[in-house]
């Protein structure tokens, strides 16, 4: 009896898109926690999907339809669906009286939505008009923890970064891509003469104006994610400049980005070239980033030690190596981040903002 009535006093979280890609690794991060602050877990996704046996935290959960009832009784419900559907039903899952934390584009760059990662923001969880708390794109959030760290004791006044994503980020769409090149290369000579790689993708059947990517991937880059903005711009390269700019209080903070599709599954990498106000040294980053409880220092430039998406892939931490201190630019470190992009960079920090709100209720 006691045990039911700790649990009714527990606040109820939803997860809305709980059979997607990362509503799966959300599930996988709530049971791995060693606690739980939730006196009920409600599993929401499509009709299609409704009826759909989980197990969280020990018990088997139903799967039920997205409906506005569903949110009946709900204190904070997260969403991991496409931005179309956050923006219709994040707005009624508020409405309800529920917190929306939501991972899509749908309402990041809004003045009445905070965009929160809560290592460098979190106390933005109140500042929430609409009821809506945005979690950033999986670029921006990799480096959020480590830059944020760093700004707090040095000021940022300038980031050049380039990002080395990862298919995932594309969804199923780009990594089973990625696969059926890369068994169409595998074991030929490819790569000799200028169109080999492109031709031998396209003599099994995979043309290139039928992939998510705008070039082959399997044995190439492509400096291209998102849509074409405006001057040049991808939408990505974007996002990292405002929504930069938004989680740390920066308006006038100068970003300049070029974000480059790489043939890794999952897990986004950055080279960072970031410019402070006070004069910095790799002692004193070494000392401040070693320090943060979600960063791992992994930086032995002697030993050839630093980060790679092969290492860091499945870890809740950002990666941080090759710190040094910029040639030529005065209070500048380049450093090279790691963050798997669907746990860290999507899952992970739309659950911590989960976490955060859960003792206000």
């Amino acid at each position: 009896m006691r045990e039911r009535e700790s649990r009714m006093s527990k606040p109820t979280l939803a997860l809305v898109g709980a059979t997607g890609a990362v509503g799966t690794v959300m599930i996988d991060i709530i049971n791995g926690r060693d606690s739980s602050p939730w006196g009920e877990i409600r599993l929401i996704a499509s009709p299609r999907s409704a009826g759909k046996k989980i197990t969280v935290r020990g018990a088997e959960l139903t799967v039920i339809a997205l409906a506005p009832e569903a949110f009946d009784g709900v204190h904070v419900a997260m969403f991991d669906v496409p931005d179309e559907v956050s923006k219709e039903w994040a707005p009624i899952a508020a409405s309800r009286g529920a917190v929306a934390v939501d991972n899509s584009g749908a309402f990041r760059m809004d003045d009445d939505v905070p965009l929160v990662v809560p290592e460098c923001n979190v106390d933005q969880i109140h500042n929430r008009p609409r009821g809506i708390i945005s979690n950033p794109n999986c670029t921006t959030l990799s480096m959020m923890a480590a830059i944020g760290a760093l700004h707090r004791e040095f000021g940022l006044r300038e980031l050049v970064v380039a990002s080395y994503q990862a298919v995932s980020g594309a969804g199923k769409e780009g990594v089973d891509r990625l696969y059926a090149e890369l068994a169409a290369v595998a074991g030929k000579p490819v790569g000799v003469r200028a169109g080999d790689v492109r031709e031998t993708i396209e003599a099994a059947g995979l043309p290139v104006a039928d992939s998510p990517f705008p070039a082959p991937l399997a044995m190439n880059v492509v400096p291209w994610a998102g849509s074409l903005k405006d001057d040049g711009w991808t939408s990505e390269e974007l996002k990292v400049r405002n929504e930069s700019r938004k989680i740390l209080g920066i308006p006038d903070l100068k970003v300049s980005a070029t974000c480059v599709r790489v043939p890794v599954l999952t897990t986004h990498a950055l080279a960072v070239h970031a410019t402070f106000e006070r004069e910095v040294t790799v002692e004193a980053a070494h000392k401040i980033l070693d320090a943060q409880p979600t960063v791992v220092l992994v930086d032995d430039p002697a030993n050839k030690v630093f980060p790679t998406p092969a290492d860091v892939v499945g870890g809740d931490p950002t990666y941080v190596g090759r710190v040094r201190q910029a040639l030529d630019f005065p209070n500048t470190l380049d450093l090279f981040l790691c963050g798997d992009n669907l746990r860290k960079g999507a899952a992970l920090n739309t659950y911590e903002i989960a976490e955060a709100l859960a003792p206000t209720f």
